[in-house]
């Protein structure tokens, strides 16, 4: 069957967070009659995780493909590529935008261009993709759609003369949209006979079937029997079936150049391809692979562990069934002292590990506790200038062989309301941050740039930013590279032991308020004993910090009533020694419940 390219047409939904991405692709699947595939109908189709759809947002690319009547009698080909919008997903988001021609930028009526918006613009102007401005949620009350009109124009420098009017939630205005879909975005480019070049945009794991890889193509044809290679993996494999999504996975004979759409190959894992990769055929390979095709890092760290020891054996089972599903999720065997054997994680940001973090509790019904994030830091050492990454406080060496560290910073976007300037840039500063731009969008809004350092940001920084401007700012970032910095491991001792589970990698002079927090939180856990329990933060022999823990202590000079003061000292003297023998040889118990409340309050306070 011959492909007619003209009327394919290849398009993505990009926004910020809780802009309506899904919403809208609802209305598509809708007006093209897929909904009715999957059953009842439920809001937020693309979406197949409970956490997705409790907090309304996407965490995975989807793909559908919509056949579409114009009114020109002719029907197209429609792929619609729904995004992520959260930045710890932004390299998945520049795949996706690079496997189309075209991208729907929606504009939330109520809240105008946010931070996230400008930077997708961005991305997606790098691909060349032809940009249509849509003004979402015009139902609202609130909606101001000159203001949104006016900042289309100014700030993202689009023709506001193009923009359409929708409500992703009532339908209205979609029907024409679909017309400037067909209009303004071009068809695909491609020759079916060139050796095959498609490029990995997603992929998922199946229990029966093996990894579904999601690919857009861009030369050549795909069929089932074809032997191919990925190119950045370098392995090889024979197709087994190929087909387009329509909600369900609808299997084709054959996919043409311009086509978006899936294809299995006895693949066993997710990680055993990248998104981003080229795919070829070994009969008659490309010469060179489409370019951006990068190894995803993760840039925040931390260890899990089981609260009851026991359930050690569930979550090993619980890493591997996520890893099959998150290529991105990086995992290494650990072991504590205090909190027994678990896994260090690496993750793509926050969002990435508070998601895991879900997934764990709810699918595989675990109690956990996660250590405290951090970053990934470059020490460099005096002998041979050597240079060690380290992402883990107890693997930092003495600070005598240090010469200097280095800490990943990253580039901070925030957008917010004129009357929230002066708080949001006490609060940058305190963190650290070193202000290179501020830019005025119009009268009422303000655009600001700092560089500050990744780490700042893992403690409180989003919370505190949501407060101060009443949830009207908005922040993005990305990591710009490594600095130097004054870098500290943070110990606890408790009673003079060490807590290795406790350690923090610090900067040096934040070092007394964040122990300060630490012992008091563990002077509020751990119970009273015979004797006084010092709990302290200490960088090196230094103490910064300290909280003591008063002992239970019995009047033993009860019984004296007169006589002379020595008899009174006597007896309190020989309780001191009592106590002193028996703190020597003491052993304190932390309860579990006292790292919950360091490491787990801490996480769940900072990860929203």
């Amino acid at each position: 069957m011959e492909n007619d390219y003209s009327l394919t047409r290849n398009f993505c939904i990009i926004a910020h967070i809780d802009h309506g991405k899904s919403t809208l692709a609802d209305r598509f699947i809708e007006g093209a009659k897929l909904g009715k595939q999957r059953g009842p109908v439920q809001n937020q189709l693309l979406d197949n995780m409970d956490i997705e759809r409790e907090r309304g947002i996407t965490i995975k690319s989807q793909a559908v493909t919509i056949p579409y009547t114009a009114k020109n009698g002719k029907t197209y080909k429609l792929n619609l590529v729904d995004t992520p919008g959260h930045v710890d997903f932004s390299y998945e988001v520049s795949r996706a935008i690079s496997s189309c021609e075209g991208a729907i930028l929606l504009v939330d009526a109520s809240q105008g261009v946010e931070a996230q918006t400008l930077a997708n613009l961005y991305l997606a102007m790098e691909h060349n993709l032809e940009v249509i401005p849509v003004i979402n949620k015009i139902d609202l009350p609130s909606a101001d759609i000159p203001m949104c009109l006016e900042q289309i124009d100014n700030e993202l420098g689009l023709d506001p003369d193009m923009t359409v009017l929708v409500s992703a939630k009532t339908g209205e205005g979609v029907d024409k949209l679909y017309e400037q879909i067909i209009k303004f975005i071009p068809p695909p480019e491609g020759v079916d006979e060139d050796p095959l070049k498609a490029l990995i945009f997603d992929s998922h794991y199946d229990a029966y079937r093996g990894v579904f890889v999601h690919c857009r193509i861009f030369d050549g044809c795909l069929r089932a029997g074809d032997e191919i290679r990925f190119m950045h993996a370098e392995a090889n494999y024979v197709i087994e079936e190929v087909g387009v999504f329509k909600l369900n996975f609808t299997q084709m004979d054959v996919l043409h150049a311009g086509d978006v759409g899936y294809f299995i190959a006895g693949i066993k894992k997710v990680s055993d391809i990248g998104v981003g990769d080229t795919v070829t055929r070994v009969d008659n390979p490309a010469k060179i692979p489409l370019s951006g095709f990068k190894e995803v890092q993760p840039v925040v760290f931390s260890s899990i562990y089981p609260v009851d020891a026991n359930d050690y054996e569930e979550l090993v089972a619980a890493m591997e069934r996520l890893k099959l599903n998150d290529a991105s999720l990086v995992y290494e065997k650990d072991s504590s002292a205090a909190l027994g054997f678990g896994f260090r994680c690496g993750f793509l940001g926050l969002l990435h590990l508070e998601v895991v973090q879900e997934r764990i509790e709810r699918e595989f019904n675990l109690s956990i506790v996660f250590t405290s994030p951090s970053v990934e830091y470059k020490v460099h050492l005096r002998k041979d200038n050597e240079i060690i990454e380290i992402d883990n406080p107890l693997e930092y060496p003495d600070s005598m062989l240090v010469d200097y560290s280095e800490e990943p910073y990253i580039k901070a976007n925030v957008m917010t309301p004129t009357e929230f300037i002066g708080p949001i840039m006490s609060l940058c500063m305190e963190k650290r941050g070193v202000q290179t731009n501020m830019n005025y969008l119009d009268a009422k809004r303000v655009e600001l740039q700092y560089e500050m350092p990744l780490a700042e940001v893992l403690f409180e920084f989003y919370d505190r930013l949501k407060s101060i401007s009443r949830g009207y700012a908005s922040f993005d970032y990305t990591v710009i590279g490594y600095k130097k910095t004054n870098l500290a491991r943070l110990d606890i001792l408790v009673n003079g032991d060490q807590v290795d589970a406790l350690s923090q990698l610090v900067f040096k002079e934040n070092a007394a308020s964040r122990g300060k927090i630490v012992c008091e939180r563990l002077k509020n856990e751990i119970h009273r004993q015979q004797y006084k329990i010092a709990i302290q933060a200490a960088i090196g022999g230094t103490i910064v910090s300290r909280e003591t823990i008063n002992a239970y202590r019995k009047d033993v000079t009860a019984k004296c009533y007169g006589g002379d003061i020595s008899r009174k000292r006597k007896l309190l003297e020989k309780q001191k020694e009592g106590k002193k023998r028996m703190k020597m040889v003491g052993n304190v118990e932390i309860p579990q419940e006292a790292f919950l409340a360091v490491l787990k309050s801490e996480d769940k306070k900072n990860t929203k």
